[in-house]
């Protein structure tokens, strides 16, 4: 059934994992989908560079010149960098906070008038280290906490106007994100994997598909009295145990 049909999305960061699986399912819902990223696309793809603080206007400047109307926003972009409070850099600092916080809010100012149009809706990939902490992820993980408190002022501002606005907080899920940055990313999986089974009731690392699945509910009618929520899909560790 495509519940979606007729909408347009915008879904960030969506070359692999999470916003690739979510532009996906949103397709198979019926959503034209818009993806932006650097790296080209399978979907309709907006080049963007969120190093530069002026690409998200430009970004919802071309979707209202393309299609003149928003519904759906998916700000999934992020990047990850480890190191403790002495270890990270101010400009590691910085440019976490950019991307994972800075630029969902200047994508959400942007696409609102668009959205309240059309009665739309927000979903912030956000974290389990926005509640609560892994080592070495300060951060990330002030990044994602405060993505999470974004979410929660956006849905208590426009609300009233319409909007909803959720975030979904993954646990660990077998993404590059989690992998691909390591010198050995089959080693650093397997020590993930060993360390999910002691922390995770489900007992099992997730997919970037699950999390697409849940932000596709979110987005749905299926989902129109839910707003202002943080959604934990983490096969139950948060309620299991905090940190590693």
């Amino acid at each position: 059934m495509k519940d979606l049909e007729g909408k347009v999305a915008l879904v960030t960061g969506a070359s692999r994992g999470i916003g690739l699986s979510t532009a996906k399912l949103l397709t198979e819902k019926g959503a034209k989908v818009y993806t932006a990223q650097r790296s080209k696309g399978k979907h309709f793809w907006l080049e963007a560079d969120f190093n530069d603080l002026e690409t998200p206007k430009k970004i919802l400047s071309q979707i209202q010149d393309l299609e003149g109307h928003l519904d759906i926003l998916v700000n999934n972009a992020g990047i990850m960098r480890e190191g403790n409070a002495e270890e990270t850099t101010e400009t590691d600092w910085f440019e976490q906070l950019q991307i994972n916080l800075t630029v969902p809010f200047l994508l959400i100012k942007y696409a609102l008038p668009m959205l309240k149009v059309r009665k739309g809706s927000i979903i912030n990939v956000g974290s389990i280290e926005g509640l609560g902490s892994n080592p070495r992820h300060p951060a990330y993980g002030a990044s994602k906490g405060g993505l999470h408190a974004l979410t929660r002022a956006v849905a208590v501002d426009h609300g009233p106007e319409g909007v909803r606005c959720n975030a979904v907080a993954p646990g660990w899920i077998v993404t590059e994100m989690h992998f691909g940055n390591h010198e050995n990313p089959e080693k650093r999986k397997k020590e993930l994997e060993t360390s999910t089974i002691k922390s995770c009731i489900m007992g099992r690392l997730g997919t970037a598909e699950e999390i697409a699945s849940v932000i596709t509910f979110l987005l749905s009618d299926d989902a129109s009295y839910i707003t202002g929520q943080t959604i934990h899909v983490d096969g139950g560790r948060w309620g299991m145990s905090v940190g590693n």
